[in-house]
């Protein structure tokens, strides 16, 4: 059976929000369309899309946003045009940026701008990291939280230092939001507190809303469009970005409700950890409703355990496996979403009894 074949016939999931079926989504989307009287945009003129551009700016206190078909393509063009703005290609990023392990090198390949990796790669960043850099910045990419150590988000002293540092050295500091909404609850701070002081904020539609793609990138009136402009030079000018509005539109409002339960459902899930020794749990403490957990196997048994488990007892552990630091170990990742919120507590304990039994010594 294929990973998506044993996902599906788990009676238990862990991680992430309950999958919808194509026909499922395509019906919500349907009826909430027929309810609301939503009609097509033309490339990105139309009442809908525009609303949900102003709503996601106002959240985030900024003066305008636009829609994007990615995040990849987002990000890079933010940050190529603060480069522009401030005279400088380079642009300071975290070892583990999003950039640097899933973009595949577009912003070089492409000739965005030039990039440096500041601070270590196991912690989140201080207002030292940037400090230690001698050449003249155009940007700072910032993702909050970052994703690859855990979720783990600077202090909200250190965050400030950070902003203040870009500020005073006329340097464009650039949010990679993707889980933005996520930190919010982690920090106990409304996104457009988080948000400001930096330039500009790149957001999913999909990864904790669960829309079905697409992204928003907030900044000044004037830097969006000239984006927008650059959207559509790079073929990011779709016709109708309606469907992916309307997916993350019809349950964008839900979603934030819920985050600061996932949140709390995080917190306990830190406390039964307590008693499973073996698993290493990162953060040490939580600060989104993310985390990892680094196992005593490597990532090939780690992923042969996985399937073995689901399909002999219907419970689906985790997703993605990465190989550890260390010689035999590996790191997977847990998202607490509405899987994890509406399962009963036992039953979670129960999932973790087998994870924990299959990663003991023989």
């Amino acid at each position: 059976m294929t990973d998506a074949e044993l996902l599906k016939a788990c009676h238990t999931v862990l991680p992430g929000h309950r999958a919808r079926t194509p026909a499922e989504m395509f019906g919500a989307m349907a009826a909430w369309c027929e309810a609301n009287h939503i009609a097509h945009d033309v490339y990105g003129d139309g009442e809908l899309i525009e609303q949900f551009e102003k709503k996601i700016a106002a959240l985030l206190g900024f003066e305008a946003a636009v829609f994007c078909i990615s995040g990849t393509m987002a990000q890079a063009t933010a940050l190529r045009l603060a480069c522009e703005d401030r005279g400088s290609e380079l642009v300071a990023l975290h070892p583990t940026s999003h950039i640097f392990v899933h973009e595949k090198s577009n912003y070089q390949l492409l000739n965005h701008f030039k990039a440096l990796q500041a601070g270590e790669r196991h912690r989140a960043w201080s207002v030292d990291d940037l400090e230690a850099i001698p050449d003249k910045l155009g940007a700072v990419g910032m993702e909050v939280p970052m994703r690859e150590i855990g979720g783990q988000n600077p202090s909200w002293e250190q965050l400030t230092a950070i902003k203040e540092h870009c500020r005073q050295r006329n340097v464009h500091l650039h949010m990679d939001g993707a889980r933005l909404w996520e930190a919010a609850a982690g920090y106990g701070r409304a996104p457009h507190e988080i948000a400001w002081g930096f330039d500009s904020v790149y957001v999913s539609l999909y990864k904790g809303i669960g829309g079905l793609g697409g992204s928003m990138l907030a900044g000044s009136a004037g830097f969006v469009a000239r984006a927008a402009q650059w959207f559509s030079r790079q073929g990011g000018n779709v016709v109708h970005r309606s469907p992916y509005v309307v997916a993350a539109a019809m349950q964008f409002d839900a979603r934030l409700a819920a985050m600061p339960d996932y949140f709390r459902r995080t917190e306990w899930l830190y406390a039964a950890l307590r008693d499973y020794p073996l698993i290493k749990v990162n953060p040490a403490r939580p600060q989104a409703n993310m985390l990892h957990l680094h196992l005593p196997i490597g990532r090939e048994r780690a992923i042969e355990m996985r399937n073995r488990i689901a399909a002999q007892h219907g419970v689906w552990l985790f997703g993605r496996a990465a190989h550890g630091a260390l010689p035999d170990t590996s790191v997977v990742e847990l998202y607490v979403g509405d899987n994890l919120l509406d399962l009963p507590d036992q039953q979670v304990r129960d999932a973790l009894d087998l994870l924990a039994r299959a990663i003991a010594p023989a």
